[in-house]
């Protein structure tokens, strides 16, 4: 996944929420309804971005690492989090997740209800993810 990259400005910016298109998670990425509202495009010479993603419940991520790592910041709902070989966690509003470089994991809403975050992540040579294969229900439910 690539990110678009702005040119650097020398004046304080304000991104109004809104002012950004919304669009689906795409189904290669995703399982189920995911809403992808971005807040912030990467500035040269910064490398980070963010968005607002909503799961609907049960939707999720595919496996993926990010090359920087990302911060999850949990605004609402229930949700999980999981890295490869490790046990699912719960995550709640206020939660922060920080996810280190090259960790595979996955993220998404609870079985029954749904969860909004924050995510932030830094781009390497143009990409913020690299995605790997679907996240099976067995998986989900462990």
């Amino acid at each position: 996944m690539t990110e678009p990259t702005l040119p650097s400005t020398d004046a304080v910016t304000v991104s109004r929420a809104g002012t950004q298109d919304s669009y689906r998670g795409p189904a290669e990425w995703f399982t189920g309804c995911v809403r992808v509202d971005p807040l912030f495009a990467v500035r040269h010479p910064a490398a980070g971005s963010g968005a607002l993603v909503t799961f609907e419940a049960a939707a999720r991520t595919d496996w993926h690492t990010h090359p920087l790592g990302q911060t999850l910041i949990v605004t609402a709902g229930c949700g999980r989090v999981q890295q490869w070989g490790g046990p699912v966690q719960e995550i709640r509003p206020g939660d922060v997740v920080s996810i280190p470089a090259n960790t595979k994991h996955w993220h998404g809403a609870a079985p029954t209800t749904a969860m909004s975050h924050i995510a932030i992540q830094e781009q390497q040579q143009g990409s913020v993810a690299n995605w790997l294969e679907k996240v099976s229900d067995a998986q989900y439910a462990s």
